[in-house]
């Protein structure tokens, strides 16, 4: 793999491309860690579960909603350009957002700046994938998947780092805030300026391809996507595992916003103590994350990828509330590991049986179902946590809730199990 990931890097044009990646998702880390701490932490604002619930919304719905027909327009503009005005564009806008930290404007104002930068997001994050086959041979393209998304994904992880570091050694108040989102602008910009080493063409889409008419095209995916839930409908193993995995990351998204607002007005009388502690959280969530990988491949052998979907399950119900009701710092952190782990090795699970299950001429539309209905569910968590929660964080009916539905969906996922309906699980 090291070998071959070696072999990778002689690409040149590919090794441009990465740059592009790596430039624009630790800019993303940057600014998605620098809203958060602005909404939650500015100690200007009496920040409420419902605000969080807002940034949330703010950052995740435009890759839900926009998601799918991303690639509609990605054919029919040259993606060396998409890079390379995308990431210009959101340079531009996170400066507005930054003046918009400092300056006494409306909320509103404020959401709409940091919905424009995380909307062309995808666009950005859509092109880049779209144009891994003009740059890799075929026969390494599959690692190319590998290598080059992970890699983002980790750059984006220590993005947010950074952002929380430089937020814990700059004097408190919104100048923190905006100098931060300042230094994603710088990082888009680099990111838009690496897009200029490739050539215009470079990355397609080959100008003598015709495509439909755009209203068409757009309908045309619509009914996609409608497709997409009729046969998750007739493949009842997929559909049930994909609704199971939605209400584990709504349980996840209701915690993650009861730990931010503990770490905000429970843990911390200073907001640099309260972002450290954040920042442990996430770290400890981030950790969860690792040993899932590492333990899922063995996991799902020994029990089955829905038995080990409906291990993980019952693992959160039964220590989600031994750990949580103590609303003391240790105890959820050891939950939010226990909640990165048992989360990410139950999508592991659910992305192998849905790969398993789904005929291969529909698994890209049902992926993109899987992917809105996975940021619908986080948000959605969001929401239904602003109504329990009180101030301060600490709400036993939000924890005693959460446990429901771990319960709920352990039994169900073992019923599914023992019925043997995932065709060789």
């Amino acid at each position: 793999m090291v070998a071959d990931g070696r072999v990778l890097l002689r690409f040149r044009d590919f090794r441009r491309l990465l740059a592009v990646r790596l430039l624009s998702q630790l800019a993303d880390g940057v600014y998605q860690v620098a809203l958060a701490t602005y909404v939650v932490f500015s100690p200007e604002k009496e920040t409420s579960a419902g605000a969080i619930a807002a940034a949330m919304a703010v950052l995740l719905l435009p890759y839900s909603l926009l998601g799918p027909f991303a690639g509609v327009l990605l054919d029919r503009w040259r993606r060396r350009q998409v890079l390379l005005f995308g990431n210009l564009l959101r340079a531009g806008l996170a400066l507005g957002t930054a003046v918009l930290v400092l300056a006494p404007v409306p909320t509103w104002l404020f959401y709409l700046s940091a919905l424009s930068v995380t909307a062309v997001n995808r666009f950005v994050l859509a092109g880049l994938s779209a144009a891994l086959p003009r740059v890799v041979d075929e026969e390494r393209l599959v690692l190319a998947n590998s290598l080059s998304p992970t890699a983002g994904t980790l750059v984006a992880t220590l993005g947010g780092g950074l952002a929380l570091a430089l937020q814990v050694i700059t004097p408190e108040g919104t100048d923190a805030d905006a100098w931060v989102v300042l230094l994603a602008a710088g990082l888009y910009l680099s990111g838009g300026l690496a897009a200029l080493r490739m050539g215009r063409g470079l990355l397609g889409p080959d100008p003598s391809l015709v495509q439909p008419r755009l209203l068409t095209a757009v309908a045309g995916t619509a009914r996609g996507l409608i497709a997409g839930l009729r046969h998750l409908v007739e493949r009842r193993t997929a559909g049930q595992a994909l609704i199971a995995m939605g209400v584990l990351r709504f349980c996840y998204g209701a915690l993650t916003v009861m730990v931010l607002m503990l770490c905000r007005y429970a843990w911390s009388d200073v907001t640099s103590d309260g972002l450290a502690m954040l920042g442990l959280a996430v770290g400890a969530s981030g950790l969860g994350f690792f040993v899932a990988a590492v333990l899922t491949p063995w996991a799902a052998r020994r029990f089955g990828r829905l038995g080990w979907m409906g291990w993980c399950a019952t693992g959160a119900a039964l220590l989600v509330p031994v750990l949580g009701l103590t609303f003391r710092p240790v105890p959820v952190l050891m939950a939010a590991f226990l909640l990165g782990a048992v989360t990410q090795g139950a999508k592991i699970a659910t992305d192998t049986v849905v790969q398993a299950t789904v005929d291969d001429g529909y698994r890209g539309r049902v992926f993109a179902l899987y992917d809105m209905q996975y940021n619908v569910a986080f948000v959605g968590a969001a929401a239904a946590a602003a109504l329990m929660l009180p101030p301060d964080g600490r709400s036993a009916v939000l924890v005693a809730t959460v446990t429901a539905l771990y319960g709920a969906t352990a039994v169900g996922v073992f019923r599914m199990h023992a019925r043997g309906r995932t065709g060789g699980d």
